[in-house]
Parts: C-alpha cells; sequence; structure tokens
C-alpha cells in the first residue's frame, strides 16, 4: 500500500476548491464598480473589476470648445485613475488566494 495517497488526494480537493474560489471571486469582481476622477470631480470615469468602462461622466463646466485638450487630459487622467483602482481592487480581492507568492499571469 502506498503512504501519503491520503494527502495527495486531501491536496488536491482544497487545490480544486481554491480553483473554484477564485473563479467565483473573479466573476464578482465584474460585478463591483470603481470610480476615477480627474480635475476635482469635474470628469468621473466608472468601471467594473473587469476593467471595462462603464460611464463617463463630464460637468458642463469643463466643456470648453477653445480647450478640447483639457477635457481630453481630464477623461485620461479619470480612466487611468479608476483602472489603477481596479488594479488595487484586484490585488486585494485575488490576493487572498496566492497568499503573497507571485505568480506572472495569474491574474
Amino acid at each position: 500500500m502506498m503512504r501519503g495517497g491520503g494527502n495527495m488526494n486531501n491536496m488536491m480537493k482544497q487545490m480544486q476548491k481554491m480553483q473554484k474560489d477564485m473563479a467565483k471571486a473573479q466573476e464578482e469582481l465584474k460585478e463591483k464598480r470603481v470610480e476615477g476622477t480627474a480635475g476635482g470631480g469635474m470628469v468621473t470615469v466608472i468601471t467594473n473589476g473587469h476593467k471595462e468602462i462603464l460611464e463617463v461622466n463630464i460637468k458642463e463646466e469643463v466643456v470648453d470648445p477653445e480647450d478640447v485638450e483639457m477635457l481630453q487630459d481630464l477623461v485620461l487622467a479619470a480612466t487611468n485613475d479608476a483602472l489603477k483602482k481596479v488594479d488595487e481592487l484586484v490585488n486585494q480581492d485575488m490576493g487572498k488566494f496566492t497568499k503573497g507568492l507571485n505568480i506572472p499571469g495569474l491574474f
């Protein structure tokens, strides 16, 4: 009889549970909303945890036909702010599965 077979089965069960939990956590990220802002809230970009842009809100006061470049910069800054916050959210939510391990390409 092989010794340690029970340990291997137990480890496989734990890995399958972790995979299932990770898949559930990744799906839940899609439902979470993150807001990025620029210009003191003049431009707001809302995204989900899968980095899909859901909304772009621009306050009327910031729209200046003479300075389109500024508006473009604000939209870009708000988008980058939102995406940075999504990365932080993903690291927080999914990091509990790796417990500090750096596994390239995992998420």
